[in-house]
């Protein structure tokens, strides 16, 4: 059953709910099972493995002793390792004192300290490993597009005959020859919009010239999550054909309207599967990453291309792990970018969001299809095995700096310091968390 692809019909509501939860628990479940794993390959024994937190909705015990356990509230997990106090692994010492030495070796408390190191640093190591190997999968099965501007599947566009057919080669943009893709993106972009464009392909041997579209039409491949164009009702496939009573032939155009407008409101006409609409929306500011850091702008919430998809051929699964570790490295220096551009005011913070935005975002994301649904995924995973790198105390990444101390000094903090950190970590991460709660009322 496609229980993406039913979310829909649920109602909007109910849909982001179950999209939200579907998404945060196969991150959550990843990364705890790298703790896991990695404790369970060093030695440590894990008593717990929880998806979840609250009361306890089903569990079973392992071979191993282990307690796997879903919990009411899915908002979270953990692993309660051998002598852990509680899910954040603070130090049980009563159950400790009553261990023996060798049992103390299976604790998060008593094992060497490569160890300890691993199976903190396993957490978000795996969310990266999720990362990579989606972005990779979905790299392997889109597949890459051939080197010449050849015709996979035309697009459908309001009142155009269909002049081209999948396998024609373009040889010609506006009298400019093509004789790649990458070319043909180059002559495409720097073609004057204009209603009709003049093109010369290639047929089974033939040559043949017609005028259709301009080569980038304002067709919307792709919707942005939380953007003014979900919430005015647009979909994937609408083609604008006017903004505010004006013809427009070009993407770029309604991106320069959308931007010169500076946030007024804009009158769309859509053509939707042979239907003509009327559209009223207000385009959104938004900080977007460029090379020099960030760049506010204003947007509808759309992407798309040109009017056909170009022939795809298989993607070899060596270059496919590369492209996922390239996005997934993208991701990660945009997200402390994005942070540090906030910290200095460059942008505005309204680009944290908290867990209603993030929810809204996922219930966004599988609306418009499980391959997009699955990249979202991808991108969260990332940002949280990011986020649990940080140097908060409660974090795994904070674990590791007191790792890092007892690497140096020999010995690791006291009791009582970790008590102090733990807290001011813990109080760190609820206001940041309150912080993007806030946003998510207060941004638009």
């Amino acid at each position: 059953m496609d229980i993406i692809g039913m979310l829909p019909s649920f109602g909007g509501l109910i849909g982001t709910i179950i999209a939200f939860i579907i998404a945060l628990s196969v991150i959550v479940a990843i990364h705890e099972y790298g703790h896991y794993i990695v404790g369970r390959w060093c030695g440590i024994h894990a008593e717990v493995f929880s998806l979840g937190f609250g009361p306890v909705l089903y569990s079973r015990y392992d071979k191993r002793g282990t307690k796997w356990q879903v919990a009411a509230l899915p908002f979270g997990g953990y692993v309660k390792f051998l002598g852990d106090a509680d899910a954040a692994s603070g130090k049980d010492g009563e159950t400790i004192s009553t261990l023996s030495e060798a049992e103390r070796k299976r604790t998060m408390h008593g094992a060497d300290l490569w160890r300890r190191s691993a199976t903190v640093a396993a957490g978000p190591v795996f969310n990266f490993i999720l990362s990579i190997l989606v972005f990779a999968g979905i790299f392997i099965l889109s597949g890459q597009a051939t080197e010449k501007a050849l015709i996979g599947e035309v697009k459908p566009l309001p009142g155009e005959e269909e002049l081209f057919e999948p396998g024609d080669l373009i040889l010609e943009v506006g009298g400019v020859p093509t004789p790649d893709l990458a070319t043909f993106y180059t002559v495409a972009r720097e073609t004057e919009p204009a209603p009709e464009v003049d093109y010369v392909i290639e047929r089974e041997g033939s040559r043949r010239a017609f005028t259709s579209v301009y080569p980038f039409p304002p067709v919307l491949d792709q919707l942005q999550p939380k953007s003014a164009a979900i919430d005015a009702g647009l979909e994937v496939g609408d083609v604008i054909l006017s903004v505010d009573g004006t013809s427009v032939y070009a993407l770029s155009q309604v991106q320069e309207l959308a931007q010169s407008g500076e946030g007024a409101p804009m009158a769309l006409t859509i053509w939707r599967g042979g239907e003509i609409l009327d559209v009223t929306l207000t385009p959104r500011q938004r900080d977007l990453p460029t090379e020099d850091g960030f760049e506010s702008r204003w947007l509808i919430g759309f992407s798309g291309g040109t009017f056909f998809e170009p022939q795809r051929e298989t993607l070899g699964a060596g270059a496919a792990i590369v492209g996922g570790i390239t996005q997934t490295w993208f991701i990660a220096t945009s997200s402390l970018s994005g942070l540090w551009h906030m910290i200095t005011g460059a942008i505005s913070s309204c680009n944290i969001q908290g867990p209603i935005g993030i929810a809204q975002t996922s219930g966004d994301m599988a609306s418009q299809g499980l391959t997009e649904f699955i990249w979202f995924i991808a991108v969260l995973s990332t940002a949280v095995g990011l986020l649990n790198l940080f140097p908060i105390p409660v974090l795994d990444g904070g674990h590791l700096v007191f790792h890092a101390f007892e690497a140096v000094t020999g010995r690791p903090p006291s009791d009582r310091a970790l008590n102090i950190m733990m807290m001011t970590g813990l109080v760190l991460l609820l206001s940041l968390m309150a912080f993007a709660l806030t946003n998510d009322f207060l941004c638009t």
